[in-house]
């Protein structure tokens, strides 16, 4: 078969398209009054005449409960994404990407902003849509120059996207060191028409996007697009061919509203004056439909643009394409639906019953606060003084009346007191079915009343439960806005360009970057309090600190340098302080592998302790010789000085006996006495 003409694809577009608005109208039902339930209008819940309007803002409230923790633990990291490597030797590139990303695209694109409206959106209307593209236009601005010498003005005429629209020339006396001169000097008024075109992320509104009724996902969607009023002028900006642009049908809306515009101008202007076309606005499709316009049997996706209107002559562009650049968030899953739930989805309910509450609450202590009178007809001279009361304004009744019969109130029993209890029970069936509590908001429960820690901890984690899975599904749909974003990078940035980062002028260059690589979002540490978040952060940092103690710095295989910097950099975040690079420095690869080799080059301090407790083993060896050589040295002597006395004793004792017998043989000769009578050891005969 041949290939579909332009026609048959326009046709077949133009269904697609009637079917995705049909679906659109269906669910706008819902939106409407999601919006108004938010706003405070309740067309539901119409009040009685005379009675209290009030109206209880819950869904308002739940929102704006849990919205602040969303953003802040999503956008309130230093790196909102971080992409991953898929190939070898996209490690490099992967951490570029992740800052080129956070630190230039991701602010420049708007994309704080379309990530909180997208988040409101889901929250609110059940589903939050981003799209990103290249915005590339064309900018023309006028200006005037005064006081340019010859070489200022043709360094500013220069550029071929300059005109010079007026020139004054006029002459000037001024002194030089060669005395007086005339310089001529030049007015001009000029206009620059540049090209200009940088990344944009933006959150859709619901009741502009596009998408079948069939599908579950965007991928698996056979069209998906927006429908939207752009004016002539921009689209002949955005570089489409002006009388082709003009020849298109206005948007018509409200045909009711037009006819009141054209009647209150009064013909003031033809609607055919070049200057109002160019304001008016038309109706633009943007369109990418899978569909098998060659008809090979596959359908391929199609970017497609019409203006005005869906057929053929409306068509401005049709070309393959490589992606939608869409992304649906949500932040409660429906299996097997593309609609999230939404905190209007659990509260409306809880906000018509307490809006009833309240109301005839109020409504009962309003008929305490002002009774309905009973007034005897004819008795009471000055009624007005009954119906219209004043302070100090006297009652006046007639001659001979009982004045407590004259007037009496209708007494209406006060039964509000009994609608506190309700209310009570209400809010906390609120926080049963969405989880959303103070606690949520990033207050802690026992900041309100007086409860114990582990009441309040119990409660607190209720309510952070639930709120951290409405992050991590958010965050897993924003996967799909970083991948695309970092498309759009590649795709469109066809020179390196210079940042400033980290107080350094760095060089990006995208081309060489790996289109497919994976990324992940950071949800931060959790959706709970800051206070939670930084004890968590504590206890991490002490079992660090442990296992750096027990296996040191160098070689450690359960902490590295990059698990503190991290450590301590989450503690920042969680402190609330969105850029730790402020208060800490990040180490350079460099200055890590010269801390790594002058550890290495330190000895280890286990060998450290060996060869200490070795040579303080020889030392008390050598000590312990020492002091058994001194103690037989001392032994030795002591025994030359007992043998030295025994001696100098039995010498003594040999002298003194040789001196006793001396003594007496001296003895023996003076006496003369016979020698036989002396018996000296003898035989006594």
């Amino acid at each position: 078969m041949a290939a579909m003409s332009k026609q048959q694809v326009a046709a077949q577009v133009s269904q697609l398209v009637k079917d995705c608005e049909n679906y659109r109208d269906e669910l706008s039902v819902d939106r409407i009054k999601a919006m108004e339930y938010y706003d405070g209008i309740m067309k539901d819940t119409p009040a009685d005449p005379n009675r209290s309007k009030v109206v209880s803002r819950d869904v308002r409230s739940a929102i704006k409960k849990v919205l602040p923790s969303l953003i802040r633990t999503i956008l309130g990291n230093d790196k909102v994404v971080e992409y991953q490597p898929v190939n070898e030797g996209d490690e490099a590139s992967a951490e570029q990407a992740t800052d080129y990303i956070n630190y230039v695209v991701f602010p420049e694109s708007n994309g704080y902003d379309a990530v909180q409206d997208a988040a409101h959106d889901a929250l609110k209307l059940r589903n939050g849509v981003i799209r990103w593209w290249y915005d590339k236009k064309r900018k023309v601005q006028v200006s005037r120059h005064t006081g340019l010498d010859e070489q200022a003005l043709v360094q500013l005429v220069a550029d071929d996207d300059v005109e010079v629209l007026e020139q004054e020339q006029y002459v000037e006396q001024i002194d030089t060191p060669q005395g007086p001169a005339e310089v001529p000097l030049y007015n001009v008024k000029i206009r620059r028409v540049s090209e200009y075109g940088c990344t944009k992320l933006a959150a859709v509104p619901l009741e502009e996007f596009l998408i079948h009724p069939d599908a579950i996902s965007i991928d698996d969607s056979p069209i998906t697009g927006i429908k939207t009023q752009l004016r002539r002028s921009d689209l002949v900006a955005m570089g489409y061919d002006r009388e082709k642009v003009y020849s298109f049908a206005a948007s018509t809306d409200d045909l009711d509203e037009e006819e009141e515009e054209f009647t209150r101008r009064r013909d003031a202007f033809d609607e055919n004056d070049s200057i109002v076309k160019a304001l008016q606005e038309v109706d633009y499709y943007e369109l990418y439909v899978k569909i098998d316009a060659d008809d090979d049997g596959i359908a391929e996706l199609r970017r497609m643009v019409f203006a005005g209107g869906l057929a053929e002559v409306n068509l401005l562009e049709d070309e393959e394409w490589d992606e939608v650049p869409f992304a649906d968030l949500i932040v409660e899953r429906r299996p097997h639906q593309r609609e999230g739930n939404s905190v209007t989805d659990d509260m409306a309910e809880i906000q018509r019953v307490k809006t009833v509450l309240m109301r005839q609450t109020l409504d009962n202590l309003y008929w305490q606060n002002n009774q309905q009178p009973i007034v005897q007809e004819g008795v009471i001279q000055n009624p007005e003084s009954v119906l219209n009361p004043k302070f100090g304004q006297p009652i006046r009744v007639g001659q001979g009346t009982d004045v407590r019969a004259a007037v009496g109130y209708n007494t209406v029993p006060f039964v509000a007191e009994q609608s506190f209890g309700m209310l009570a029970y209400m809010d906390q069936e609120a926080t049963d079915r969405t989880g959303i509590s103070d606690a949520s908001a990033g207050m802690a429960p026992d900041a309100l009343q007086n409860m114990t820690a582990k009441a309040s901890a119990m409660i607190e984690q209720a309510g952070i439960g639930q709120t951290e899975l409405m992050v991590r599904t958010f965050a897993q749909g924003l996967k799909r806005v970083f991948q695309g974003l970092l498309r759009l990078v590649i795709k469109h940035q066809d020179k390196p360009r210079m940042v400033r980062l980290r107080n350094q002028w760095v060089s990006f260059d995208p081309r060489q970057w790996n289109a497919d690589m994976d990324c992940t979002v950071n949800t931060g540490l959790g959706a709970g309090t800051r206070e939670r978040d930084m004890m968590m952060m504590q206890v991490v940092g002490q079992q660090q600190e442990k296992l750096l103690a027990a296996y040191g710095p160098v070689g450690n295989p359960f902490v590295t340098i990059d698990n503190i910097w991290n450590s301590v950099s989450r503690g920042v975040e969680a402190a609330g302080l969105r850029t730790p690079n402020l208060y800490f420095t990040k180490p350079t690869p460099e200055q890590i592998e010269k801390m790594q080799q002058a550890q290495a080059n330190k000895p280890d301090p286990e060998m450290q302790k060996v060869q200490a407790k070795a040579q303080a083993d020889m030392e008390k060896a050598k000590l312990d010789a020492q002091l058994e050589r001194e103690k037989m040295q001392s032994e030795a002597q002591l025994e030359t000085m007992r043998i030295k006395e025994e001696m100098a004793l039995k010498r003594y004792q040999i002298e003194q006996e040789i001196l006793l017998k001396r003594q007496t043989s001296a003895l023996q000769m003076m006496t003369r006495d016979p020698v036989a009578s002396v018996n000296i050891g003898g035989d006594p005969g």
